[in-house]
């Protein structure tokens, strides 16, 4: 396999306070799951396509992390970090790291997703888009971000609706590809959220696409969630 991405940011800055008291003396990326760490879970998704530079983007007990994972080599890629000592929201490391020359990955840090990666690359290449999000099914739409798509092509975002009013099931997985056009959007920006900096801006323009998939999918960021993962999660190699 020759997977074109190369470079992924992994953002694992957090505090995970839904998960408290788990999350008060480790920080969300290093709980343990199945005998691992998270991002260690979320590393493999990037390894089985050879994406193996990698940057953590970390805040809350970056200390911790970057102990535990250094530069990466004993976890088969190179680990680089972009530590925001003040927080500076979900596309921090848009603002904080120089400004990419290829395309590359971003992925929630507490996200399991059991995805095609090639065929996510493909869609995002085929419209010719700024950025694509990764799209999962859910049924109880009340607590996500739900997309409105015309085709491929994401046209709104509906912020938790009522099942019954949504106007799709299908929501943020927290996997994106993206082209470094996406850094001048936040550019001298001291805070920037990706979901309202970045994306909304791309839509009157029709650079925002979604690609669906029915992998496996995990947001662990309650008690219930993060126990359900523990239980299910069964990386696809």
């Amino acid at each position: 396999m020759n997977f074109p991405i190369k470079k992924a940011i992994i953002l694992a800055g957090g505090k995970g306070t839904r998960l408290a008291p788990l999350s008060l003396d480790i920080p969300k990326p290093l709980i343990p799951i199945q005998g691992r760490t998270l991002v260690e879970l979320v590393l493999d998704i990037l390894k089985k396509y050879q994406i193996q530079e990698i940057v953590f983007s970390v805040g809350y007990q970056a200390e911790k992390i970057k102990n535990h994972f250094k530069d990466g080599k004993k976890f088969g890629v190179k680990i680089t970090y972009c530590w925001e000592k003040e927080l500076k929201g979900t596309a921090g490391p848009l603002i904080l790291l120089p400004k990419f020359k290829e395309t590359f990955l971003m992925v929630n840090g507490d996200n399991l997703f059991n995805l095609d990666l090639e065929k996510f690359y493909q869609t995002h290449q085929k419209n010719k888009a700024t950025a694509t999000l990764a799209l999962t099914e859910i049924e109880d739409t009340s607590q996500f971000g739900v997309v409105k798509l015309k085709g491929e092509q994401i046209i709104d975002f509906v912020e938790k609706p009522d099942p019954t009013q949504a106007p799709s099931h299908l929501i943020n997985a927290g996997y994106y590809i993206l082209e470094p056009a996406v850094f001048d959007l936040v550019k001298n920006k001291e805070f920037a959220m990706i979901e309202k900096d970045v994306f909304p801006p791309l839509i009157p323009g029709k650079k925002l696409f979604g690609y669906y998939d029915s992998g496996q999918w995990f947001d662990t960021g309650t008690p219930e969630r993060y126990a359900q993962a523990e239980r299910e999660w069964k990386f696809k190699k």
